[in-house]
This record gives C-alpha cells, structure tokens and sequence, in this order.
C-alpha cells in the first residue's frame, strides 16, 4: 500500500448528520414513510425531528451517502487523503463534526460553507432490520460550481483519475455533475454514480439521463434498479435483464464497458459488464449479528472501490464491498472499528 498516492478519489455528495433511531412501525405510518427507503422531507415531515426527540432516543453520526462510501474505503486503504469529498454544508457545530469525524477517518475535506441555510440531517429511522431514511438538505442543496472551479480545487481535479457521485447530488447540483462528468471523459478518468434510491429514477429522471452516457462504474439496489426500467417502459422486473439494458445504454466513453453492480439484500450481488454477468454470494449473518442495516449500501460501495482503485480484479472489488458492508451492518450507524481484516 506504501505506492498508493493521495488523491486519486473524489466524491460529490451531500454531507448530513446522521440522526438515528429504533422506532415503532406506527410512526412510520404517521408520516408516510417505508421500510427501506430514502427520501427527501416534505412539509408533512416537519414535526418528524419533534416526535422522536419526545418519543424515542436519538444517536448523532456523521452521514450522507458519499461521505459514508469515501470514510469505509479510507478505513480499508489505511492511508490519509486517497480520497476527497466535496459538499455544501452550513457554518454551525453539525458541520465542525462532519468534518472533524471526515479528517479523523482520513478524507480530504473540501467543503463549501453557507451562510443561507444549516447543515443538512438526515433522519434514520430503524425498525427491526429494516430502515427508513428522511433527509433534510438544508445546506446541501447550496452547492454551486462555483466552488469547483476555484483554482485549488481546478488544481486538485486534475490529480484525480476516479470521480464518484450519488444520485442524491444530481438533486442539488446537476451542473456541478455534468462538469466533472465532462472532465472526467476529456481527462481519461473513471466517472461512477450510485443510483442512490427509487425517487432518484421517478422525480429527477431527466438530470439522471444527462449524466447517464458519461458513467463507467454504476451503482445500485435491486429496487432501484426495477424503478429505474419501470421508469423507462422496459416491462421487466428480471434484474439481469435490467443490469444488462442499462449496462448497454449509450455511452460517451467507446473505448470500455460499462460496469454495472447490483445488490439484492442478502440475495447474491451481480456484476454486469458487456454481455457478462457474474453473481456473488453474500455472507450471511445471523439476526443476532445485525446491528443496523443503515449504511450498508455505502458500505459496499466503499469497499468496492478501495480495491477498484487500486486496480484490483473486479472479483476482488466486489468480495471486499460484500465484506465491508458485513461489518458495517453489525455496527451502530455506518462505523468501523480497528483494523480492516479483509484479504483479497
């Protein structure tokens, strides 16, 4: 690991602060929410942060997708500042322990501060194994190009040669992402998206579809993978005929395949590249071992790329996303302890 230099990752996403807790099934109903979702909170949503501070206890964490994937994936590399993030976040205390829990977990910060709105939470319910997410922006959704293009940072992208955005982000700044999409293809760089959640693919199908030609590496769950080709009139719920369709799409990069990963839970993952398709068994855990599926998803992306950067076997990429999200799952919110174990 000692030629591994700085630099080489950079995530695009938006920095929350995590508040999480275990909560009754009559809450979710309350406020509409479900099992194993992600959303962005609307108006019904605004006494939710009131009903669990007088019902339930509450943990603080340092989340938001990307960050959560570049923090398991510094853990895994064991070395300072391979990768970056970038995100909006507010000039308050939320956001002095975002980053100190960034630095301390080896990410290079570089984050865009507003004085128009505080930094963005995001509500984690947990109700059995099962979790439901309700994000609040806030900051997040101030981040402008603007920010891209200061010369320190213009500098830092031209070290980097693999970019990573969530879906999420396409929400907040789609010029941002087509800018370094664009980048990305005119550098010889890696470009990888998560599909991040269904509402992704339903209300901002339009900026998904701008991005999509200039993905390499995309990311993403077997439900958002069926709401992505229910979105596009495939009339087809088989998950490898999705992942080959969109593996398929156009694509602005000619010169190689595009790698599509898809989870299934505790079913195998599989992995979609030209007209192969390769699946993965998943470790199983027993009930018991289940702490808290919450950052999972993050988790195996982390994992993934820690040895896809490094230029590992795409078979050894996946293994260790199955492995480091087993670890993450048997841990309160998206942390780690001690040194990673995995061997690939």
């Amino acid at each position: 690991m000692r030629k591994l230099r700085e630099h080489l990752l950079i995530g695009f996403g938006n920095p929350l602060l995590d508040i999480v807790a275990t909560v009754s099934n009559d809450l979710l109903s309350k406020y509409n929410l479900k099992r194993n979702d992600a959303i962005l909170a609307r108006q019904e949503h605004k006494t939710l942060y009131k009903d669990i501070r007088e019902k339930f206890s509450a943990t603080y964490t340092a989340g938001g997708s990307v960050q959560n994937t570049l923090r398991v994936c510094q853990w895994i590399l064991q070395k300072p500042k391979i990768a970056t993030i970038f995100g909006c976040v507010g000039k308050d205390n939320y956001a002095k322990i975002l980053e100190r829990r960034a630095t301390e977990d080896g990410l290079n910060v570089r984050y865009q501060y507003t004085d128009n709105a505080p930094t963005g939470t995001c509500v984690v319910l947990i109700t059995g194994d099962s979790r439901s997410l309700c994000a609040y922006l806030a900051a997040a959704s101030h981040f402008t190009l603007e920010h891209i293009q200061k010369p320190e940072n213009r500098q830092l992208l031209q070290k980097v040669k693999y970019f990573y955005i969530s879906g999420f982000f396409l929400t907040v700044s789609l010029p941002s992402a087509m800018e370094v999409a664009r980048h990305a293809l005119k550098h010889n760089a890696t470009f990888m998206m998560n599909l991040s959640a269904p509402f992704v693919s339903q209300q901002f199908k339009e900026p998904l579809m701008s991005v999509m030609p200039y993905v390499c590496v995309l990311f993403g769950n077997k439900e958002e993978a069926e709401t992505f080709a229910r979105e596009h009139n495939w009339d087809t719920k088989d998950v490898e005929e999705i992942g080959q369709r969109i593996a398929s799409l156009p694509r602005e990069d000619h010169k190689r395949e595009r790698i599509v990963v898809i989870t299934q839970s505790s079913q195998p993952v599989l992995l979609f590249q030209g007209n192969s398709i390769k699946d993965f068994p998943v470790e199983k855990l027993t009930p018991k071992q289940i702490v808290d599926t919450n950052g999972a998803g993050d988790a195996f992306v982390g994992g993934f790329l820690a040895q896809y950067i490094i230029k590992k076997p795409l078979d050894v990429c996946v293994d260790c996303g199955i492995w480091a999200a087993a670890q993450i799952i048997q841990q309160s919110g998206c942390t780690f302890k001690g040194k990673p174990t995995f061997r690939g």
